[in-house]
């Protein structure tokens, strides 16, 4: 395993951006975009001579899309992802445009957030969901690329059942154990047991688990919250996961860059013990 950093897809300061993941150690990243407007040829000369410059590889393509997102429980089944029907046609494009990008730059793995999947198979809604799931999956597998679901809004065991349902041999994890906790969907360590064979990426970051039931608990520094990051290293060797944890700390200003930093040689000193 190795220790990687999240790098924001921007119009202008990119070369920056690498040069600090550098600067700090990191010699792997995803590349998080929220902008469509940005996957163009130019941009992806730009990244790929970037990443090859300051030795920082690009592990997977973190892919965005438009209109509206609320990350709560009131709003967001209705806002986030492909679940909802008035949104789905355009996030299919998007996510497709953005899997075109990622091949531009020479990336396998595709990241993204699905929104609140259903865990009722009978729901009228779940046929659609899972039509266009198998879309997505089906056009990246004949670019030999991979779908990593990001956790979440989900249980583990509706993403394994969407897994086993589309069959297509490359749906992944993208595993946020802080989401998981944050959503309130599971505890991480014993969501391996569900779907740890299927984990291709993940997210250093922790959280807290919901105390109201509209807003998401909290997110904390690593080893704050309720991730057990000894315990989930340990699980994720064991299932054979040897990618990067890459470090997400979703607050702003100097004191990110020192959450960054301690959580660093946090998680180094573990992957040294395993």
């Amino acid at each position: 395993m190795n220790v990687g950093i999240i790098i924001g897809h921007a119009a202008q300061g990119m070369r920056d951006s690498f040069a600090n993941a550098a600067a700090q150690g990191f010699h792997h990243c995803q590349l998080v975009s929220w902008h469509p407007e940005l996957w163009t040829d130019e941009s992806a000369e730009e990244i790929k001579a970037l990443s090859a410059e300051f030795g920082v590889e690009i592990t997977a393509f973190w892919c965005g899309w438009e209109g509206p997102k609320r990350w709560n429980f009131t709003e967001g089944p209705e806002t986030l992802g492909i679940v909802p029907v008035a949104y789905r046609a355009a996030r299919v494009k998007n996510l497709l445009d953005g899997a075109a990008y990622a091949r531009k730059i020479g990336v396998k793995d595709v990241v993204t957030h699905m929104g609140f999947i259903p865990e009722n198979m009978s729901d009228p809604n779940y046929p659609g969901v899972l039509a266009a799931v198998k879309v997505i999956a089906q056009e990246l597998k004949k670019n030999e690329q991979n779908l990593l679901f990001e956790t979440g809004q989900e249980t583990p065991v509706v993403l394994l059942r969407l897994f086993e349902e589309i069959n297509t041999g490359n749906l992944f994890i993208n595993l946020d154990p802080a989401n998981l906790m944050m959503y309130g969907k599971a505890n991480p360590v014993d969501a391996l047991d569900v779907f740890g064979d299927y984990v291709r990426g993940v997210h250093a970051k922790d959280g807290l688990y919901p105390t109201n039931g509209r807003e998401l608990g909290h997110e904390v520094k690593v080893g704050e919250g309720k991730a057990n990051f000894p315990a989930l290293l340990k699980g994720l060797k064991e299932h054979g996961f040897d990618g990067s944890l890459t470090i997400e700390r979703e607050i702003h200003g100097e004191q990110q860059l020192i959450d960054i930093r301690e959580t660093q040689t946090y998680l180094q000193g573990l992957i040294d013990q395993l």
